[in-house]
């Protein structure tokens, strides 16, 4: 493959101009995301301590493998929901290495309202085990939790993606062959209870692991008896009377040590045989995309630039360079697995969701995981757009990409509108990671258009009914738009919400991208097949 060239120069004011925001935008997310990981108040670090009980992320550091990656999910879910009081909706998942195999973790954050489920907490960990199902990883789970969070339980209780979800997909997890674990810190109550239940291996704490459908003071009301949490679901109760537990331990770090043992006996099965060359780095360095992506959401850059700071060696063999050419096309390795990646560059014309539906196909046909680079106004609109077929143009693109039965990957990197997010493997097509970079928008059209769109329909709406529009309240119905649009179409709102799997630096996707392939290659890729396609 050849290098691309760069036309960066990165001793322009324009591309100073853009470091300087870029790096002003990354300090933002960086401190986020450090609050929502490691702040949190005295009280709560110090009621753990008193129990004898690790911070959650100290149990993580001690079960992954010394010196090997954790991807972590949604780092930032539920920033922006129940005023700030979930911070990464009290939960932690993500793709690590724990006896040198590939595992998902779910570990309750019990430093967080004493690992209690909000509704987004029920979604975030749904959404980890759907990754689990769809790459058939093997499962560890940490539990510490208070249970649901009952004053919103009409949130996460009991239709079909919530609570309910979690149970569902542990017995698809089982029937697969995906081996679970849980490491039973604290107590697992209620519904909570199963999850250790269905897990394949489990091992509970003494004296502060405990599992139960219903707790003592439940117990007292439901029944009259009088009982204590380690007579009713203790480790020493569960490990030698119920057998709802396997292993006994004296403390975390030897339930850790033995969750270890445990997981390093699982076999190994092997993975998709991808084609693949010896990795190289970007001939590029990485961190020029700060200097490459725009102070505005609507300014144009070349995605050419953006895959060389992405791809091994920045080498790309693009696919029709001359056709359709708001659409970049083409074949690349990231960290030796070769690829396909399509790459927005500009609106998607009749042509360019021709050629985007084509490569598509080829990359079906040869086994080539498909990377989605998003930044998309959304297909061509107009008269002669229409008449050419966009419509059933854009569908084809759609149907290919939904059809397809190699791995996917989605990066936000600028905006994603409209229908652009359908076709370029948006939330709803099944993308095995989704990621945004964190000056990254989504929404269903920019914020001016929505604006000018309903001070329109306003302004229409008062002419029939014969009234004098007022100048004050059209402006006021405009800013108000705007307002919720700046708020509502944020990668923060986005990963807040989990549209997404996290936001993340830009310098990191290449990271984020080989580690989502590695994984999704423990499943074999099928054949090929598409529904029918309108000529």
């Amino acid at each position: 493959m050849r290098r691309l060239q760069t036309r960066i120069n990165t001793q322009s004011s324009e591309f100073k101009q853009y470091r300087a925001y870029n790096k002003k935008i990354l300090t933002e997310f960086h401190q986020k995301q450090e609050a929502a990981r490691f702040a949190r108040p005295e009280k709560d670090i110090q009621r753990l301590k008193n129990q004898n009980k690790m911070l959650p992320r100290e149990r993580l550091e001690l079960l992954l493998d010394p010196g090997t990656p954790f991807l972590e999910l949604s780092s930032l879910a539920a920033n922006m929901a129940y005023d700030g009081i979930a911070p990464s909706a009290g939960c932690i998942t993500g793709i690590g290495v724990v006896g040198g195999r590939e595992v998902l973790i779910n570990a309750s954050d019990s430093s967080v309202k004493g690992g209690a489920w909000f509704p987004l907490t029920v979604k975030k960990t749904v959404r980890a085990l759907d990754i689990a199902i769809e790459n058939q990883l093997p499962v560890i789970h940490l539990c510490d939790s208070a249970g649901g969070y009952l004053p919103m339980q009409s949130e996460f209780f009991a239709d079909k993606y919530m609570a309910g979800r979690i149970f569902r997909n542990q017995t698809q997890l089982s029937r697969l062959g995906c081996k679970q674990l849980a490491l039973v810190f604290g107590h697992c109550t209620a519904g909570g209870a199963y999850i250790p239940s269905l897990s394949d291996y489990s091992v509970i704490v003494d004296g502060t692991g405990a599992v139960f459908l219903g707790g003592p003071p439940l117990v007292k009301a439901a029944t009259g008896e009088d009982v204590t949490v380690d007579e009713l679901g203790g480790a020493r109760m569960h490990t030698s009377v119920s057998g709802t537990c396997d292993y006994f331990a004296s403390n975390e770090k030897e339930a850790i040590a033995i969750g270890r043992e445990i997981v390093a006996q699982w076999e190994q099965k092997p993975k998709f045989n991808l084609q693949q060359e010896p990795p190289e780095e970007p001939y590029y360095d990485p961190s020029e995309l700060y200097g490459i992506l725009p102070d505005d959401i609507k300014k144009q850059f070349d995605m050419r630039e953006v895959i060389a700071r992405i791809v091994d060696g920045s080498r790309f063999s693009e696919y029709q360079p001359d056709y359709g050419n708001t659409l970049v096309c083409g074949y690349a390795n990231i960290w030796g697995y070769k690829v396909g990646i399509l790459g927005n560059n500009g609106v998607l014309f009749n042509d360019s969701s021709l050629k985007a539906a084509h490569f598509i196909q080829l990359c079906n046909q040869n086994h080539v995981p498909l990377v989605f680079l998003q930044n998309i106004t959304g297909y061509m609109v107009g008269k002669e757009y229409e008449r050419r077929g966009i419509a059933k143009d854009g569908a084809k693109m759609i149907m290919a990409q939904a059809c397809s039965d190699v791995p996917k990957f989605t990066i936000m990197t600028n905006g994603s509108f409209g229908a652009g997010n359908y076709g370029m493997c948006g939330r709803a097509f099944d993308a095995r990671t989704l990621f945004s970079w964190p000056n990254s928008e989504t929404s269903v059209m920019g914020a001016d258009q929505a604006a000018n769109t309903l001070a329109t329909i306003k302004l229409k709406q008062l002419q029939r009914e014969g009234i004098e529009p007022d100048p004050e309240e059209l402006e006021a119905i405009r800013a108000s738009v705007l307002a919720s649009y700046e708020n509502q179409t944020s990668a923060y709102y986005t990963s807040s919400e989990l549209w997404d799997d996290g936001i993340i630096d830009p310098v990191d996707t290449r990271n984020a991208l080989a580690l989502s392939i590695s994984a999704s290659l423990n499943v074999p890729f099928g054949d090929p097949r598409y529904g029918v396609m309108r000529f």
